[in-house]
C-alpha cells in the first residue's frame, strides 16, 4: 500500500507524526510513505524508515516572489511530480486550507481531519472522506495516531509513542561514540513568550558545571548564538557549537546524557531519539504539545495566564521576559536534571 502524507512544517510537527507511521507500519505489512513536506525540513521525513520518497514544497519561498517565473516553474515542476504516482490513500496530516489544496494535485483518494477537528475547518471540504479526531486535551501525537488509525482502518494504539529512529540511533553512532557527560541546553525558540530568561540559563549553567557536567550550546540565528557566547562565557566547561545543520545537531543530540530545553522543534526532536529532557513551557501547554516519550519531564510556569498560547506576552511592558517563567527556577530545573546522572 502507498500512502501519501502531505504536513509541509515546522520541525516538531514532522516529528509529532512519526509515531502514526510506526502505527501504520505494525497493521498494515508493506505500506510505505511519500511525504510532501517544505523544502527546509525535507531531510526530516527521510529519518522514517517507512518513508520511501521525499517531495519537497516552497510555499514559504514562493509566496515571496508569486509572479515570477521561476517560482512558476518550480510549481509546474512539483505539481509534475506529485502527479506521477498514483496512490491508494492521501492524507493531510495538517488540517490547513493550504495542505488540503496541495492534496488537490495529487491522484488518490484524500482524507483528513472533519470540520471540527482541523486547524481550519473550511480544509475539510476538499477531501472525499473525512474524520472526527477530539482537539479537546489531546496530545497532537496522539490526534495523529487517531487520525491515520481511522484513515487506514485498524484501532488507534494507545501504547507510548513509537518514533521509528532506532536505525537513525545506530547509524548516527548513539551515545556510544561520544563523551557523554554533557548536556544540551537548547535556548533558542521563535515565539517570545516561550523563552526562559537568560540570567536563569546562566544560574542553571552554574549549578551544572559545579558538578562536573559539560553542557554545549548550539544556536540558528545571530540572536542565538550571542546568547550562548554569554551563557557560555560562565565558564570552560561550556561550548558554543558551530553552525549545524539538522543531521549535525541530531548527531549531537543522540550522543548527549540529558536535555534542557524550551518549547522548540529540537526538542523533539530530543525526545523521538530517547534522550531525556526536561522542558520549559509559558506560554505553551505540554499537555497538547509537550515533548512525548521516555524519561521526558515538563516544567510548566505557574502564573494565572499561562498557559495563556499567546506568541507576545500581554506583560510586556512590565517585564524583559515573560513574568510566568519566574515561576520556574534554575534550582527546580536542576532537581529534575540530576535525576538523570
Amino acid at each position: 500500500m502507498k500512502v501519501l502524507i502531505v504536513k509541509t512544517s515546522s520541525m516538531g510537527d514532522l516529528i509529532h507524526t512519526f509515531p502514526a507511521l510506526t502505527d501504520a507500519g505494525r497493521m498494515i505489512p508493506g505500506i510505505t510513505f511519500d511525504w510532501v513536506v517544505e523544502e527546509a525540513f525535507a531531510e526530516i521525513p527521510s529519518w522514517h524508515p517507512l518513508v520511501n520518497k521525499v517531495i519537497p514544497i516552497a510555499l514559504r519561498r514562493w509566496r515571496k516572489h508569486f509572479l515570477t517565473r521561476k517560482t512558476w516553474q518550480e510549481w509546474n515542476h512539483f505539481r509534475n511530480t506529485l502527479r506521477a504516482t498514483t496512490y491508494d490513500l492521501i492524507i493531510d496530516a495538517q488540517g490547513l486550507l493550504k495542505s488540503a489544496f496541495i492534496t488537490l494535485h495529487a491522484k488518490g483518494k484524500r482524507v483528513g481531519f472533519d470540520a471540527y477537528s482541523a486547524r481550519e475547518s473550511l480544509a475539510a471540504i476538499f477531501y472525499k472522506k473525512t474524520f472526527f479526531v477530539e482537539k479537546k486535551n489531546q496530545h497532537a501525537i496522539t490526534r495523529l495516531r487517531h487520525l491515520f488509525a481511522k484513515s487506514l482502518d485498524y484501532e488507534p494504539f494507545i501504547t507510548m509513542p513509537e518514533y521509528g529512529l532506532d536505525e537513525f540511533n545506530r547509524s548516527s553512532g548513539g551515545k556510544n561514540i561520544h563523551d557523554t557527560n554533557y548536556v544540551i541546553f537548547l535556548h533558542g525558540t521563535t515565539w517570545s513568550t516561550k523563552h526562559w530568561p537568560e540570567s536563569a540559563w546562566i544560574e542553571l549553567t552554574k549549578i551544572v558545571v559545579a558538578k562536573g557536567i559539560k553542557i554545549k550550546l548550539p544556536w540558528g540565528n545571530k540572536t542565538e548564538e550571542e546568547r550562548a557566547q554569554r551563557i557560555a562565557a560562565v565558564s570552560p566547561q561550556v561550548s558554543v557549537l558551530p553552525r549545524q545543520n539538522l543531521l549535525g545537531i541530531a548527531n549531537i543530540l543522540a550522543g548527549a546524557k540529558a536535555v534542557v530545553a524550551v518549547d522548540t522543534g529540537l526538542l523533539h526532536l530530543s525526545a523521538a531519539l530517547g534522550i531525556p529532557s526536561v522542558s520549559l513551557y509559558g506560554s505553551t501547554d505540554p499537555t497538547l504539545s509537550g515533548a512525548l516519550g521516555v524519561s521526558q519531564v515538563h516544567l510548566a510556569a505557574s502564573f494565572a495566564c499561562a498557559p495563556c498560547l499567546r506568541r507576545e506576552c500581554i506583560y510586556k511592558q512590565q517585564s524583559d521576559f515573560p513574568p510566568c517563567f519566574a515561576t520556574i527556577t534554575p534550582i527546580q530545573v536542576w532537581a529534575e536534571l540530576e535525576k538523570f546522572f
